[in-house]
């Protein structure tokens, strides 16, 4: 049923901050992953004064609003299952500032991530997290999740770089959070709180963002190994050494079939697991150090290793990585994409038991992703056209998570918990922890209008 009131809100917004067409309403119902939901009007603010004003009247007349990005998340984050009104960021784009001395960036919530590397590379700085959709993902929706990537390992995540924000609350009150200084203890850590809060607490429309020196020169290896339990050797190895790689990543047999299958080449033949480790700074120590460990994992008699040398030799590298995910849907069967965290030292035993589901289930399951901060992306692949596979699905993520959170994983490492990781959400975290969730939703949004139907339960029940 559509709310009348949306009329009042368009007169308050300027000329093309609000929509109601049927091709707009289909076009944000959704994100990435398999859930949609037509919203009842989707606005485009331009300014930080119109969110404000969209908030006011929302919470006025108690309709939902659900803040979304670029739409790039793979949980549903942003789907709006109590249709209302849809926020949009993606007007407000604008890169504010880059201060070469301050080393801060102050950037609208629109910005596109990579938008952002790009101007700060210009000025020989460096804003380091990279999610794999970083040409297409906006910076509001990485702190929204929590965006990381494979340069996490030595950098860490967006939490580690948000300085101060901007925040609109569920009220239209307008807060400054934080500041633009790198170090700051007056109160709480208030900005942090809406970093990975998907959208359930309030929405940020501007950052202060933390950059470093942009490392002047990089180098890779690829390692083709025979096996989990030789990939994990070397990652033992590496750490143990002292080496602390920008990243390390890994993927799995049927992962490495894929993308041969996709790109033709036939660099994994033989090889049961791929390692790709990278390494940044000075060129003179970054050359040393790429000595040094191509000696160290030599030891362990890999099918083979490459370097590359330069940003050049580095993206060669990565360009096989950045093909894993279009090769597995090339597969046609449908993805079931699970960002899984494990403690490092479960990373072998994290394959065998991927490997063991496989058999026990008869279902493909893939696995690639961050070996050096034990964040993998476990894949299931189902055949979406037969219900039973759907079930047998269900029941591997069943086994897939309870196993990860015996061993004191979490569910979750990048996307978030949306929709999709819902059905575990009491698995994964505690009656107190949930409690908690509630006490700070209820104190910033007490009428429940932001985001509602994701993680936490609204006022009288989920």
């Amino acid at each position: 049923m559509s709310h009348p009131n949306f009329q009042s809100l368009q007169k308050e917004l300027r000329r093309g901050e609000l929509y109601m067409d049927a091709a707009t309403l289909e076009a944000y119902s959704g994100d990435k992953w398999f859930a949609v939901a037509q919203p009842e009007a989707v606005a485009f603010p331009r300014s930080t004064e119109s969110v404000s004003k969209i908030l006011k009247w929302a919470n006025k007349h108690q309709i939902p609003a659900t803040a979304r990005g670029a739409g790039h998340g793979y949980v549903g984050g942003c789907v709006p299952v109590r249709r209302g009104i849809v926020i949009s960021l993606e007007k407000m784009n604008r890169i504010r500032e880059i201060h070469e001395t301050d080393f801060v960036a102050v950037v609208q919530a629109g910005v596109i991530t990579a938008d952002l590397q790009s101007k700060a590379e210009e000025k020989r700085l460096c804003y380091p997290p990279d999610p794999a959709s970083r040409a297409h993902c906006s910076i509001g929706g990485n702190i929204a999740t929590n965006a990381g990537g494979p340069r996490c390992l030595k950098y860490g995540v967006t939490r580690d770089y948000l300085l101060g924000a901007e925040v609109v609350l569920a009220d239209g009150t307008v807060v400054q959070t934080g500041g633009r200084t790198h170090k700051n203890k007056t109160g709480f850590d208030l900005h942090r709180l809406f970093v990975g809060s998907e959208g359930l607490l309030g929405i940020v429309t501007e950052a202060t963002l933390k950059l470093i020196p942009l490392p002047p020169y990089r180098a890779a290896l690829s390692i083709g190994v025979e096996s989990t339990a030789m990939a994990a050797r070397i990652l033992g190895k590496v750490f143990q050494a002292g080496f602390l790689p920008s990243a390390l990543e890994i993927a799995d047999h049927f992962t490495l079939q894929a993308a041969m299958k996709r790109t033709g080449s036939h660099m994994f033949e033989g090889c049961e697991a791929h390692l790709i480790i990278e390494l940044d700074g000075q060129e003179s120590s970054v050359r040393s150090e790429l000595r040094a460990l191509t000696q160290l994992i030599q030891e362990e008699n890999p099918n083979f290793i490459k370097k590359g040398l330069g940003n050049e030799g580095c993206e060669q590298i990565w360009q096989i990585r950045r093909e894993f995910s279009y090769a597995l849907r090339d597969t046609g069967l449908t993805k079931l994409n699970e960002d899984i965290v494990v403690p490092r030292s479960r990373l072998e035993e994290l394959f065998k038991f991927a490997e063991r589901l496989q058999r026990k289930f008869g279902i493909p399951v893939a696995c690639f992703g961050h070996a050096g901060d034990g964040n993998i992306h476990v894949n299931v692949m189902i055949d979406q056209s037969d219900p039973q596979q759907e079930e047998q699905g269900r029941k591997v993520l069943d086994a897939l998570f309870a196993q990860v959170l015996k061993w004191k994983g979490a569910i979750t490492g990048e996307h978030g918990v949306g929709l999709a990781k819902m059905p575990w959400l009491d698995l994964a975290l505690s009656p107190e922890n949930l409690k908690l969730h509630q006490t700070l939703k209820t104190a910033l949004d007490p009428n429940g209008i932001l985001n509602p139907g994701k993680f936490v339960p609204e006022p009288g029940g989920r």
